[in-house]
């Protein structure tokens, strides 16, 4: 253990006043081994105010170096706060073996007990950190240590195998990029030059990998990480939501979670938005918190940015200070100062939205598509002037709120495994060199590895579009989505997909108009009917299938369309269904399917709109 002094400069903005600048020094003690219940030690620095006393304490534990904690140590360190980063087991400095957020309850749990016992802790710990550090937070309190009281879970993993990773039986091949590109770094086998040169190419590689999957055991340089190898292939066969993710399921074990104050954070276009709302949905039934929520258009971890992907939502979408608004929320509630929290914005309700669109659609300086938006508060989630609508597919690809009137009318399209329809943009993190983040017009290019020639999606023959007329007014969709299907299959097995777009008409900055997804979802066809257990289908049978898009809140202008794309793929968003009924990720074929969606009255395929009344 090092024990050094650091100055941390700040520039605080006070209403009225000049930036002030204010020098403090705080007292750093690193790699400090912190003892598990299993003897395991956890590598932890800690930053300490000066002038001693008894200090409330951030906790962060984190996969991707504690050191890079170090901007936050000193920021709250400087505003009179004890701030602990810890590597979590098998990370970097810690002992251990990895294993995804498996053994982040109960070492979170030990870690806040540890902080108590400290002298320099006045007995209250809150959380911090985004994604799979948000994960950290939310498997620390499922086991409701005494000394936590609040928490920030930012884009946090939760539910994974309802929606984030596991999706509908479906898998989210980011987590197969995650993995790609963290076993070279911080694990145990990188320690090692040789095998972390290894790891590395295999990590520059991994397009040529991606196309060669399913993924198996000691097939691949992977193999040299076992702990990653070993996760990342169960995680890849198990479809079902069972007991591998249980890890952070705050759904299913929402009475096991800690009452105290929570600031769920989210963004329209985040990986974990589905998980985000449903925690809020649940967790605000379950504990006295409060539980907050805030969802803005945000990509992965980026609430400081207002453009994501190829659209531009206005200066208003950032959070301009994003440290700033998690030590109000600190100070509130570890320091019982009277401040926004309850009172204003971004805290003046239980529920603060961003509701997307109402630009103009005009090419800003920087090329971004302006759609704008606003900013509003709500007291629940889904807000209770949305009603769901259904809106039906029709023959022709039309789409309206009138039930079909046919006998029977049906789409089919040939769904090819080899040629799976490409992922732009969309519900990503993780994504790094095979996938793109956020709003984009749904067309190919240069951008796009696997569709670089500048068609349209919606130009693609397994493709089925559905689309409104053009709008006679503006149209408000707040909520939860989902696409509900008639369906069946050449095939024992295969996917559904949904994607919902706002399509822009042709401008003078937007020849051919702009069509902007919104949110999409899947569902495998062995998870149709239930979540936890798998059931082959019988070609040729139709069933009934449910698509639980990514929720959000968007205004389809007057004059757009809105649209929605059903397929059978969207990769590399979610793994490709070879089709054949062969047990996940253990496929050795792969084979066509001529897969049929029904659009009648007797089958009445529809999307149910959340449409916000006025």
């Amino acid at each position: 253990m090092a024990t050094v002094r650091i100055a941390a400069l700040l520039l605080i903005l006070t209403p009225g006043l000049r930036a002030q600048e204010i020098q403090d020094q705080a007292t750093v003690q690193t790699n400090v081994m912190v003892s598990m219940r299993d003897n395991v030690r956890l590598a932890t620095d800690v930053y300490i105010p000066p002038g001693g006393g008894k200090l409330p304490a951030i906790l962060c534990r984190t996969p991707y170096d504690k050191t890079g904690e170090k901007g936050n140590g000193t920021y709250f360190s400087a505003h009179g706060y004890v701030y602990v980063a810890q590597d979590t087991r098998g990370r970097y400095a810690s002992e251990g073996t990895w294993k995804f957020l498996v053994d982040d309850a109960r070492d979170g749990e030990e870690a806040v007990n540890w902080i108590a016992r400290q002298p320099w802790s006045d007995g209250k710990v809150g959380t911090i950190g985004t994604s799979y550090v948000g994960g950290t937070q939310h498997a620390t309190a499922l086991r409701r240590p005494n000394a936590l009281v609040t928490s920030i879970p930012v884009d946090a993993v939760s539910n994974p195998g309802r929606q984030g990773m596991r999706n509908a039986g479906a898998f989210e091949l980011r987590f197969w990029n995650w993995i790609m590109l963290n076993s070279a770094k911080g694990s145990r086998a990188a320690k090692d030059p040789a095998i972390q040169k290894q790891l590395q190419e295999m990590a520059d590689n991994r397009l040529k990998y991606l196309v060669n999957l399913p993924l198996r055991k000691g097939t691949t340089p992977l193999r040299l990480s076992p702990e990653s190898e070993d996760w990342l292939t169960e995680a890849m066969r198990h479809g079902g939501d069972d007991e591998f993710w249980d890890f952070t399921n705050v759904i299913n074990r929402v009475d096991r979670y800690k009452d105290m104050p929570v600031y769920l954070v989210g963004g329209w276009y985040d990986s974990w938005a589905g998980n985000t709302t449903a925690n809020y949905t649940v967790l605000s039934k379950a504990i006295q918190g409060p539980v907050y929520l805030i969802m803005g258009p945000w990509i992965h971890g980026q609430q400081g940015k207002s453009a994501h992907g190829q659209v531009d939502f206005g200066p208003d979408a950032a959070i301009a200070d994003p440290l700033g608004w998690r030590l109000e929320w600190y100070d509130h509630w570890m320091k019982g100062v009277a401040n926004k929290v309850g009172r204003e914005a971004p805290f003046a309700t239980k529920v603060r939205l961003f509701t997307m669109g109402g630009g103009d659609g005009h090419k800003t300086p920087e090329g971004k598509l302006y759609h704008g938006g606003r900013w509003r508060d709500e007291n629940e989630w889904p807000p209770a002037k949305s009603k769901p609508t259904p809106y039906y597919f029709l023959r022709n690809g039309t789409m309206t709120q009138a039930m079909p009137t046919t006998d029977r009318n049906m789409t089919s399209f040939v769904f090819d495994p080899k040629n799976p329809v490409p992922t732009i943009g969309g519900n990503i993190s993780s994504g790094d060199g095979i996938l793109l983040q956020g709003a984009w017009d749904q067309r190919g290019g240069p951008h796009v590895w696997n569709a670089p020639d500048p068609l349209p999606l919606s130009a693609r023959n397994d493709i089925v579009v559905f689309r409104t007329n053009p709008l006679p007014e503006d149209v408000e969709v707040t909520g939860e989505i989902q696409v509900k299907l008639w369906a069946c299959s050449t095939a024992t097995d295969t996917d559904f997909t949904a994607k919902l777009v706002d399509v822009y008409p042709p401008s003078a900055d937007y020849p051919g108009g702009f069509d902007m997804n919104i949110t999409d979802g899947i569902v495998r066809a062995r998870f149709r009917d239930s979540s936890y257990e798998e059931s082959l289908m019988e070609p040729g049978t139709v069933y009934t299938f449910t698509i639980k898009l990514y929720p959000t809140s968007n205004v389809f202008r007057k004059g757009h369309r809105i649209r929605v794309d059903l397929s059978s793929s969207n990769f590399p968003r979610f793994d490709v269904n070879p089709n054949t009924g062969e047990p996940l990720n253990d496929n050795r074929r792969w084979t066509a399917a001529t897969n049929t969606v029904f659009h009648d009255k007797y089958h009445p395929s529809h999307i149910i709109l959340p449409i916000a009344g006025k």
